[in-house]
């Protein structure tokens, strides 16, 4: 009975069905047995995964045959029942099965990377194909992935051929009536899922594995192509804006600073800070994905990979209980750039309208300062470049450096000894011309392909994250031997922070202990060593930084100077891209879409996170942040209007 359906006009539609299903079983499966140990296997919850995931695989499958559906309405039964159309569909079925088994194998790199089915990342990275699928080269054995995929297909492709299930048969008659209803009715399914469906229905669960187990990579593509920007106010709780406003005046005040208008909206403060104020020049090192985990202070369960790191933070001022606000190199960034915190789906680095906007960059150059924002790739990628030169910066990036710099590169850019080298030409220039200066600077060693220099450490290029990670500190540790030396040393404090953490993937809805990362201030005739233990965050560095530096300023900024926080005002903000966590008093409080909240209590020490009622105080504190945050950024209210 199904050969004989197979064999209808819509019938291989049924065979495209169960290979759809079928990869996507066992995707799953696999998606599972690599995250077994955080998955909640219980029966009951293992049958959920599966029963929701085969809801999302039909959902997805009704997206992907819209062409086929509509191909078939149109063709004739002369065509139909053609030679052509016999190796067209042949031809088809071939291309179609490739994809969905490169898709399925995608899926697996993507998990392992960052523990999540498809979200917005991989629509970014589709734009950025030249990085990207360098990156791909170096880091995967592609010949073989793709030879092993060939041969499941042509397995796959003998049993069809075999059992003749695509040759359709002589009574495929059909008429232009019944082609029509039948297809509006198949249209009827992507639309009905359009209309109704959301990945909430996958995420019922406090386990986010099994929530991601449950739904499907294809449909998780096009829901993140839709998705990458969240409006606050269409999708989370809010508050009354005037209620926010005043609460948020509340909270970012302090001691040192005064509300220069009535006007609630407008949350410009003046900042004082004593004594003189100082014209220190500023080497700020961002780092790629430079975990806590890595550190030594943190109980580093990885050997000891960071020894030049570790030896630097007994003589600087290190901040231990700090905190990403996001999982990508542009929120940090962002949350540094303008102290305020992370909007859900893009990054502000990636949204219209982000020119000459309040920032700490902006404040430096008011007061004479040369900026640069030097990266080791391309800046076009994320629209850094963009973000940075129409903020104040001049860009230099790899396309600016010539041959005889650049000793070894991969797909992400030059190798970190490179880019240092450029830092320290380019501080060289600044302080030639008479000028102070800030550079800004994004490493790329420590991203997969994890490819470096040979003979630098004593662990293979290419190998690991490890290694990449061992990299990047022996060459921090040359880069400050080389700084220490030159004339502007003196006067110059050098800020190394991780852009985000290495990874993001845990049980929890936002796994907090990924998100720790290390904040270190070093110059030892400059500032003091010493260990700070406040709860803090990347909005916090530019008003630290300003704080060190004694300066008197206005401000538009979220973020608070950490080094004068009292303990109520300890707080940090951690995110991805839909979900808003806001860290205080050993509480965690989760915003998400459809307007859920949820709450958790956590221990930092442990990493335990246990489920918690929602509190009030916190969940208040999070609203009025987040929503404000986000309607200063739609109404343009944190522009640069220095005179």
């Amino acid at each position: 009975m199904i050969v004989k359906g197979l064999k209808s006009r819509f019938g291989g539609l049924i065979l495209l069905y169960i290979l759809f299903v079928s990869i996507s079983i066992v995707s799953r499966t696999v998606l599972f047995g690599m995250s077994v140990s955080g998955v909640d296997t219980g029966i009951f919850s293992l049958l959920r995964v599966y029963l929701v995931g085969l809801f999302f695989d039909t959902v997805a499958f009704s997206y992907f045959i819209i062409p086929f559906v509509i191909f078939l309405m149109l063709v004739t039964d002369h065509f139909f029942n053609s030679r052509f159309h016999f190796w067209f569909a042949h031809i088809a079925y071939g291309i179609t099965l490739f994809i969905l088994l490169f898709n399925g194998a995608s899926e697996y790199f993507f998990w392992e990377e960052f523990g999540v089915r498809y979200n917005f990342i991989a629509v970014d990275y589709l734009v950025y194909t030249t990085e990207v699928l360098d990156n791909i080269w170096q880091s995967y054995p592609i010949p073989l992935l793709i030879s092993a995929i060939l041969i499941v297909e042509m397995i796959i492709g003998w049993f069809i051929i075999k059992k003749k299930l695509l040759i359709p048969s002589l009574e495929s008659r059909s008429s232009w009536k019944s082609r029509l209803t039948t297809g509006l009715i198949l249209l009827t399914l992507p639309v009905l899922s359009f209309l109704s469906v959301n990945f909430g229905w996958a995420e019922k669960t406090q386990n986010r594995y099994n929530n991601e187990l449950s739904k499907n990579g294809i449909y998780s593509l096009f829901a993140a192509f839709l998705n990458n920007e969240l409006d606050y106010e269409t999708f989370y709780l809010t508050h009354n804006n005037d209620q926010n406003f005043n609460h948020l005046r509340e909270i970012i005040k302090t001691g040192n600073s005064n509300f220069k208008s009535n006007e609630l909206t407008d949350i410009t403060r003046i900042v004082s800070n004593e004594p003189e104020e100082k014209k220190y020049n500023v080497l700020f090192i961002t780092v790629e994905s430079l975990s806590g985990e890595f550190m030594e202070y943190l109980g580093s369960k990885k050997g000891k990979i960071t020894p030049n790191l570790d030896t630097l933070v007994n003589k600087s001022l290190l901040f231990t209980n700090f905190y990403a606000v996001g999982t990508r190199t542009i929120w940090g960034l962002e949350a540094v750039a303008l102290s305020a915190p992370p909007k859900p789906g893009q990054s502000v680095i990636k949204r219209p309208h982000s020119e000459n906007m309040f920032s700490m960059g902006q404040l430096f150059k008011s007061r004479g300062y040369d900026l640069k924002f030097v990266y080791g790739g391309n800046g076009y990628f994320d629209n850094m470049n963009y973000f940075f030169e129409n903020n104040g910066y001049t860009i230099v990036d790899n396309g600016d450096m010539s041959k005889d710099e650049i000793t070894f590169s991969n797909a992400w850019g030059v190798c970190d000894q490179d880019l240092f080298n450029r830092v320290i030409k380019e501080s060289d220039r600044s302080f030639a011309s008479g000028k102070p200066f800030l550079n800004l600077a994004m490493t790329t060693s420590n991203h997969r392909p994890f490819t470096y220099p040979d003979g630098c450490i004593d662990i293979p290029s290419g190998k690991n994250r490890e290694g990449a990670v061992k990299y990047c500190d022996y060459a921090i540790g040359e880069f400050i031997r080389k700084a220490s030396a030159k004339p502007w040393f003196s006067n110059t404090i050098i800020v190394i922070m991780a852009d985000h953490c290495a990874g993001s993937a845990g049980q929890s809805e936002l796994p907090f202990m990924e998100y720790q990362i290390p904040l270190i201030i070093y110059n030892p005739e400059l500032i003091q060593p010493q260990k700070v233990d406040k709860l803090s965050s990347q909005i916090d560095v530019a008003p630290t930084l300003l704080g060190l530096l004694n300066w008197n300023y206005e401000s538009k900024f979220f973020g608070k100077d950490i080094l004068k926080m009292k303990p109520e005002d300890e707080r940090a903000f951690i995110a991805n891209y839909q979900k808003l966590g806001y860290i205080k008093n050993n509480h965690l409080t989760i915003l998400s879409p459809q307007q859920k909240v949820s709450s958790y209590k956590i221990d930092r020490f442990s990493g335990v996170i246990e489920p918690l009622p929602v509190d009030g105080e916190m969940l208040n504190d999070a609203i009025t942040y987040y929503q404000s945050a986000n309607y200063v950024q739609k109404n343009r209210l944190n522009k640069w209007e220095h005179k």
